[in-house]
């Protein structure tokens, strides 16, 4: 069924460790806590890729561990960032449910900015952390380095992956800035974030299209907005203008916003969590692989309608 026997989205083959610290940007004054997973254990790879996780709005480096687990088990090493002033401390502590404290919190660009930046500011940071933390920095590939995210944490990705936004509110109109980190070989965006047209009638294609890097976006038919109410249409929107050759959507039948957080938030509980966790698992697996470790099997996998067959009805899924 899978393109590896030794592929099962319900076992983990390698053990997972994890470490906490924290990266600090001097440039900026700011810092950057993070939680690593890595695996640990006989029979691992010389030198593993890595990947970073960007979270939504409110939340922090402990989301998606359901995936990020699954996905160091099979030989990567992946590292969850917080983003101070778009994290948890918008909403712990005060009054009130937490998305109804985040909907009276503005999202503004300097705070969007400031997420942006703290990618590659880990990542210039990262050849000297492994030197100094051998288990596991010995192993990590920092030539093979993938992007991803939820939400917030997925427009994130969207940016590192080339995306423009528009300047800031002293740049011209319509002028359009871009982050693209071009140290990343892949990326995967869990709720893509539409832009919001803050320059007059902009072409979408303006914002995605210089998106270049093989990207693998992933909705659902209930994945709206908690904060701002859109539908998963407009999430579509960004597959749909991406320019990049390989691109890839996942559509889960009633699929929702916090399915890849690993929580709830303020959602029904959903009776559908547990096979919609290994379809995201597996599809996640699958890209990574053939992306960083250029397994063809795997993509042959997702692109010869192999994974559309074990979807089923499940959702719909569009590859290149």
């Amino acid at each position: 069924m899978f393109w590896n026997e030794r592929i099962n989205p319900k076992t983990e083959p390698l053990k997972v460790l994890l470490k906490r610290g924290e990266f600090f940007d001097s440039a900026r004054g700011r810092a950057i806590p993070f939680k690593l997973y890595y695996p640990a254990g006989e029979g691992l790879p010389d030198k593993m890729p890595v990947i970073i996780w960007s979270h939504g709005y409110g939340g922090n480096r402990d989301g998606a561990g359901f995936i990020s687990r699954y996905i160091a088990s099979h030989g990567y090493i992946i590292i969850h960032l917080t983003h101070a002033g778009s994290d948890s401390s918008l909403w712990e502590g005060k009054p009130g449910h937490p998305w109804d404290v985040l909907r009276k919190s503005p999202i503004t660009r300097a705070m969007t900015v400031e997420r942006f930046k703290d990618v590659p500011a880990v990542l210039d940071q990262l050849p000297n952390w492994a030197a100094e933390n051998p288990e596991p920095g010995a192993r990590m590939d920092l030539e093979t380095l993938g992007m991803s995210g939820h939400s917030f944490g997925a427009m994130t990705t969207q940016a590192m992956a080339g995306e423009n936004f528009p300047g800031d509110d002293d740049a011209p109109a319509g002028e359009l800035v871009n982050y693209k980190e071009k140290r990343f070989k892949a990326g995967i965006a869990y709720s893509p974030v539409p832009i919001r047209k803050l320059h007059g009638e902009t072409p979408e294609k303006h914002f995605y299209g210089p998106i270049s890097l093989p990207i693998f976006y992933m909705t659902g038919t209930n994945d709206d907005s908690p904060l701002e109410g859109f539908t998963y249409e407009r999430r579509v929107v960004v597959y749909d203008y991406t320019g990049a050759a390989e691109k890839y959507l996942l559509v889960l039948r009633s699929g929702d916003h916090m399915v890849y957080n690993g929580t709830r938030g303020k959602l029904e509980a959903n009776p559908l969590r547990e096979p919609h966790e290994e379809f995201i698992k597996m599809l996640s697996l699958a890209f990574w692989e053939g992306y960083l470790k250029n397994d063809a099997a795997a993509l042959a996998w997702l692109k010869d309608g192999a994974a559309k067959a074990w979807l089923g009805g499940a959702g719909e899924l569009k590859t290149p």
